[in-house]
Formats: C-alpha cells, sequence, structure tokens
C-alpha cells in the first residue's frame, strides 16, 4: 500500500512540478474548482483523515482547512493563498510523514466515522486516500488540458 502511495505522490508531484503558475487559478468552464484548489484539497485531506487536521495536526497552516477543505472554493476565498512551491513542499513532507507511520497504526480502529464508505480502520482510509488522490490529479490534468487549449 506504501509503494503505490508513493508512486502516487511521486506522480502528483511531479505534475505539479511542470505546471506553469498562471494556469492554476483558471477554473474553467464546467469545474467547480481550480487546479491550485485540487492541489490543497489533496493536502488537506489526508492531513485531516490521517493525522487530525486542523484541530490535532500542526504540519500544515491551520488556514489551508478554510481554503482547500471538502465544501470550500476558489471563488470565497479572502486571504492568501500558498505557491505552488510551497504546497509541493508541504505534499513532499506529508508523504514522508505518511510513510513513517506503522503497519500497527493501519490496523487501528479509526476515533471516527465518515458520512460516506464502510471505513473501520486507518487502512481502510488509507485505501480510500490512494483513490482520492488519483481522482483528483485525473482532474487537474483534464483541467489543464483545457486550459491550455483556450
Amino acid at each position: 500500500m506504501l509503494k503505490q502511495f508513493d508512486s502516487t505522490r511521486i506522480a502528483l508531484v511531479a505534475f505539479v512540478n511542470n505546471l506553469d503558475e498562471k494556469i492554476v487559478d483558471i477554473q474553467p468552464e464546467s469545474f467547480n474548482n481550480t487546479i491550485r484548489w485540487h492541489i490543497g484539497h489533496v493536502l488537506v485531506s489526508s492531513e485531516g483523515l490521517l493525522f487530525g487536521f486542523p484541530s490535532q495536526s500542526t504540519n500544515i497552516p491551520e488556514h489551508y482547512h478554510t481554503l482547500f477543505a471538502t465544501g470550500t472554493k476558489p471563488a470565497d476565498w479572502s486571504e492568501d493563498v500558498p505557491t505552488l512551491n510551497e504546497l509541493v513542499t508541504n505534499l513532499e513532507e506529508q508523504a514522508t510523514r505518511i510513510k513513517q507511520l506503522s503497519d500497527e497504526f493501519f490496523e487501528k480502529t479509526l476515533p471516527y466515522t465518515l458520512p460516506f464508505g464502510n471505513f473501520k480502520t486507518y487502512g481502510d482510509v488509507f485505501r480510500m486516500i490512494l483513490q482520492h488522490e488519483s481522482e483528483h490529479l485525473g482532474q487537474m490534468k483534464a483541467m489543464k488540458r483545457v486550459v491550455n487549449e483556450n
């Protein structure tokens, strides 16, 4: 599972590193958010589900929650957003923390429930995080293609 995560996160970071900062805040028609939002959302979602952000984790800035949590959107942003370099650094640091989690951690029963799915352990949630990250990377790739065509 950690090998798959490593592959997925490496692909995400490589994609972000090759983005032009000029396009990441363009919201193409028919898309609900921007590429920057998707990057931050992947970061915040994983941090929340595995480390208890924002109440228990101080690994990323607390205001990221108001920018990138589920239900947020760039149209509502009133504060400075992180640069791509900042987001990449956060993603890389988070990947290091995730890869240090033990097998015992992934076997632990979750101290919370989600309003969807049947997740019992951190391992269950981690498998969903892998799918979630891949799904958002696909959305970002589609958005980049649309933006670059216009």
